[in-house]
C-alpha cells in the first residue's frame, strides 16, 4: 500500500512523491528550498571572496567542476537527507558560477555597454525559465530533469581547454599588480582582435605604448597584492554602499512573496502564477534597458523602490476593500518593480564596488538577496502563520529603502573603480545644484567706504 497522488502539472515523479513527504513530513518540502538557498548564501560569500584571491576564471572553473559532480550526485540520491545535503552544496557551487561569470562580463565591457550585456544575460535566464515547464513535461521524472539541467554545465567544462572562451579579467590582473599575466592576456586579446603591437594610424593608443606605461608605473620587481572583504573594516563609503545595496536587494527578493501569494489566491493554476512571474521579470529587464541609461542607476532604483513600497502598502491596507481585478493589477505591478529593484541592485553593486574586492562585496549583496528569497519558504514552514507580519515588515523596509537610496553614488557611464581609494571616491552627488562660488562667501562682508 502507498500514497496516490493527483497529477497536477509538470513532473509525474518529484521530490514529494519520491519519499512521500505528506502529513507529518510536509515540513521537509520548504526545508529543501531553505537548504538550497543556504547553499547559495554560503557560496556567494566564500566563492565570491575566492574570486578576489584566485581570479574570476579559476573560480568559475572550480565552481563548474564541483557543480557538475554534485548535479550527477543529486540524480542518484537515495534518501531525503542525502538529497538535502547535496542540494545545499550544489547551491553553493552554482553561486560561484553565477558570481564569477556576472563579474567578468561587466569587467570586460566599456561603460556604455555594461547595462546591455548584463540585461542580455537576464533575458537568457528568463527564456530558460519559460522553457523549464515544457522540459519538465518531457522529462516526466525528477532525476531525468536534474540530469538535463546538469548537461549544460558539463558543456561549460570545455572552458578548461579554451581560455579564449572565458579569459581572465585584465582589469583584475592590473588591479592586483599581476603584470606578467596582464601582458600575456592583453597580447592574446590583441591577437584575437587583429590588432598589432604597432599601429601607424593611432600611435598614442598602441598596445606597445600601453605595455610600456605599465612597466614604468609598476616596475620589474612588483609583487601581486590580493585583498578581501575584510578590508572594508577600514573603509566608510564602500561599506555604506555595500550595506545599502544589500538592503535593497533583500527587499526586492523578499517582498515578492507578498505579491505572488495574491496571484495564487486569484487563480490556483500553477502555470498562471509561474508564467506571470517570469513575464513580469522579462518586462523588468525591458524597463531597465529603456530607462537606466537615460535617467541613471540611482534614479531608477529609487523609482522601483517607491512603486514597490506603494503597491505593497496599498495591498496591505486595502485588500479586503478592493475587487479581485485591482488586487491582481497591484500584485503584478509590485512584482514587476520588485524584480526590477532586485536586478538593478545587483548590477549597481557590481559597478560601484572596487575591482580588488568586487567578488567579495557582490557576494555579500547577492547573499542578502538569497536571504530574502528564503523568507517565502520560512513562511511555508510555519504554514503561513506569520504572513501578515512578513508583509508589514517588508512594506516598511521598502519605504525605509527610499531614504537609503538617496545616499548612493551615480555610476552611469563612469569607469569601474579598481582600487580601494577609487571605491572610497564613489560618493553621492549633491541633491541640489548650487553656484560654484556659493560656499566661498566670507563670513563677514565689509561695506565699501563712501
Amino acid at each position: 500500500a502507498g500514497w496516490e497522488y493527483a497529477h497536477v502539472a509538470g513532473l509525474r515523479s518529484n521530490f514529494v512523491t519520491e519519499w512521500n513527504l505528506v502529513c507529518g513530513d510536509y515540513w521537509k518540502i520548504p526545508l529543501q528550498h531553505i537548504c538550497f538557498m543556504t547553499g547559495w548564501i554560503w557560496g556567494y560569500i566564500l566563492l565570491g571572496t575566492l574570486c578576489d584571491w584566485l581570479g574570476r576564471r579559476r573560480c568559475f572553473l572550480l565552481s563548474i567542476s564541483l557543480s557538475c559532480l554534485l548535479g550527477v550526485a543529486v540524480c542518484l540520491s537515495s534518501s531525503v537527507v542525502a538529497f538535502l545535503l547535496l542540494r545545499l552544496f550544489q547551491g553553493a557551487t552554482l553561486a560561484g558560477v553565477f558570481v564569477s561569470s556576472y563579474i567578468i562580463r561587466l569587467e570586460l565591457c566599456d561603460p556604455p555597454h555594461r547595462l546591455m550585456v548584463a540585461m542580455i544575460s537576464g533575458f537568457f535566464a528568463m527564456f530558460a525559465e519559460l522553457l523549464l515547464p515544457g522540459i519538465a513535461v518531457l522529462c516526466r521524472y525528477w532525476p531525468v530533469l536534474q540530469a538535463v539541467a546538469t548537461l549544460p554545465l558539463l558543456l561549460l567544462l570545455s572552458y578548461w581547454c579554451c581560455a579564449s572562451l572565458f579569459p581572465e579579467s585584465p582589469r583584475w590582473l592590473l588591479a592586483t599588480a599581476q603584470i606578467l599575466q596582464l601582458k600575456r592576456s592583453l597580447q592574446e586579446f590583441s591577437t584575437r582582435n587583429g590588432v598589432g603591437l604597432h599601429d601607424d594610424l593611432y600611435p598614442g593608443e598602441t598596445l606597445l605604448s600601453g605595455l610600456l606605461e605599465i612597466d614604468s608605473a609598476y616596475g620589474e620587481d612588483c609583487q601581486p597584492a590580493y585583498f578581501s572583504v575584510l578590508e572594508l573594516r577600514r573603509s566608510r563609503v564602500i561599506w555604506k554602499n555595500c550595506l545599502i545595496l544589500s538592503f535593497t536587494l533583500f527587499i526586492g527578493t523578499g517582498i515578492q512573496y507578498c505579491f505572488t501569494r495574491n496571484l495564487h489566491s486569484y487563480s490556483s493554476n500553477f502555470y498562471f502564477g509561474y508564467f506571470l512571474r517570469v513575464i513580469t521579470g522579462a518586462l523588468a529587464c525591458v524597463f531597465i534597458c529603456l530607462s537606466v541609461n537615460h535617467f541613471g542607476r540611482r534614479g531608477m532604483l529609487l523609482l522601483s523602490a517607491i512603486i514597490t513600497g506603494l503597491s505593497s502598502l496599498l495591498l496591505l491596507a486595502l485588500t479586503q476593500y478592493l475587487r479581485g481585478g485591482l488586487v491582481l493589477v497591484l500584485s503584478v505591478v509590485g512584482l514587476l518593480f520588485s524584480q526590477a529593484l532586485a536586478m538593478l541592485s545587483a548590477f549597481f553593486a557590481c559597478e560601484v564596488m572596487p575591482t580588488v574586492v568586487r567578488g567579495g562585496c557582490i557576494g555579500l549583496v547577492l547573499a542578502a538577496g538569497c536571504v530574502g528569497m528564503a523568507a517565502s519558504s520560512l513562511m511555508e514552514l510555519q504554514n503561513n502563520s506569520g504572513y501578515f507580519l512578513h508583509h508589514v515588515v517588508f512594506a516598511s523596509f521598502a519605504v525605509l529603502s527610499v531614504l537609503c537610496i538617496m545616499l548612493l553614488p551615480e555610476s552611469k557611464r563612469k569607469p569601474l573603480p579598481d582600487s580601494l581609494r577609487d571605491g572610497e571616491n564613489q560618493r553621492r552627488p549633491a541633491l541640489f545644484l548650487s553656484r560654484p562660488d556659493r560656499d566661498n562667501l566670507p563670513l563677514l562682508c565689509a561695506r565699501p567706504a563712501r
